[in-house]
């Protein structure tokens, strides 16, 4: 699942991960950069990893 994200997602990702939040899945949009998404242990939050590597809090994810 991380194949392909910036470096700058990676370190954000093993950063979080620290905290037991979990990748749960990488929004793959044609022709933009990988949008990983990653939930908190307790499954209450959710952000998306930006590709400089900030967070978006509050994503716009459809169910």
């Amino acid at each position: 699942m991380r194949q392909g994200l910036t470096e700058a997602q990676r370190r954000t990702l093993e950063e979080l991960e620290h905290f037991q939040w979990t990748l749960e899945f990488v929004r793959r949009p044609l022709f933009q950069d990988p949008v990983p998404v990653m939930f908190d242990r307790q499954r209450t939050r959710c952000v998306a990893l930006l590709p400089d590597g900030t967070l978006d809090e509050a994503p716009k994810l459809r169910k």
